[in-house]
């Protein structure tokens, strides 16, 4: 059974940064496809940023160079490092699990997702 739990939101000021983690079981994480997704209120769900099985990453254009998506296959779990957060980051941070990834990298077919974790802020 996949389970991906996610942890590390919260509120901070414009400028500051978080550090967002997934623990990842129940599937071989080494062979998946993972990526953060974020939703704001009244908005889409969006990928921020992707990582595929064999470590090519990408990023979404409004947070390229501020953050840093790292897969660590060992402890199965996924980071996102978020530095120079902006209001505009607020949202819920979903991670994201697929085995194919049929629909691209920053796409929205995963099949696995976790419960999500909210991050703030604030001017």
């Amino acid at each position: 059974q996949v389970k991906l739990v996610e942890s590390g939101g919260g509120s901070v000021q414009v400028g500051g940064s978080l550090r967002l983690s997934c623990t990842a079981s129940g599937f071989n994480f080494n062979n998946y496809y993972m990526a953060w997704f974020r939703q704001a209120p009244g908005k889409e769900r969006e990928a921020v940023a992707g990582v595929a099985r064999d470590g090519f990453i990408m990023y979404h254009a409004s947070v390229k160079g501020r953050f840093t998506i790292s897969k660590d296959n060992a402890n199965t779990c996924l980071n996102l490092q978020m530095n120079d957060l902006k209001p505009e980051d607020t949202a819920v941070y979903y991670c994201a699990a697929d085995e194919r990834a049929l629909k691209g990298l920053l796409g929205r077919g995963y099949e696995h997702w976790g419960q999500g974790t909210q991050v703030t802020v604030s001017p």
